[in-house]
C-alpha cells in the first residue's frame, strides 16, 4: 500500500479516504478514468491550478498505492504515460456517485438560494 504502509486505520472508510483523499487525486483519477491514458503535461493542462510538484507527488502516491500505472517509454525525449490499474478502475463508480451527489447538492442549494432571494 505504498505511502500508507506504516499507518494504522480505524476503519475501511478511513483507508479509502487516505488513498483518494486530497485536493487533486480525485480529479486525476476522474480524468484518467473518463478520458483514458494521459501524459504528464496533458494532466497538468487538465488541472491548471495544480503545481508541477504537487502533480508529481500525487501521481507517485497513486502509483505506490497501485491505483495508477506509470509507463515509461525508452525514447528521447522521455515519454511517460499514466493510466488506471484494474484496482483504480474499481474507483470509477465511487467517483461517479460523488460527482452526481455534488451536482445534485449544488442544484438543490441554488434552488433554495433563489427561493430565499425571491422572498426577500
Amino acid at each position: 500500500m505504498g505511502h500508507l504502509c506504516n499507518k494504522t486505520f480505524n476503519c475501511e472508510k478511513e483507508l479509502t479516504l487516505a488513498v483518494i483523499g486530497g485536493k487533486w487525486k480525485m480529479l486525476i483519477l476522474w480524468h484518467l478514468g473518463k478520458e483514458g491514458t494521459k501524459r504528464f503535461n496533458e494532466l497538468k493542462s487538465l488541472i491548471p491550478s495544480i503545481t508541477q510538484r504537487m502533480l508529481v507527488n500525487q501521481l507517485r502516491e497513486l502509483e505506490e498505492d497501485l491505483i495508477i500505472h506509470r509507463e515509461v517509454y525508452p525514447v528521447v525525449p522521455p515519454k511517460v504515460e499514466y493510466s488506471l490499474t484494474e484496482q483504480g478502475k474499481t474507483l470509477l463508480p465511487i467517483l461517479e456517485s460523488m460527482y452526481q451527489w455534488g451536482k445534485n447538492y449544488m442544484e438543490t442549494n441554488m434552488k433554495i438560494e433563489e427561493k430565499n432571494e425571491s422572498i426577500q
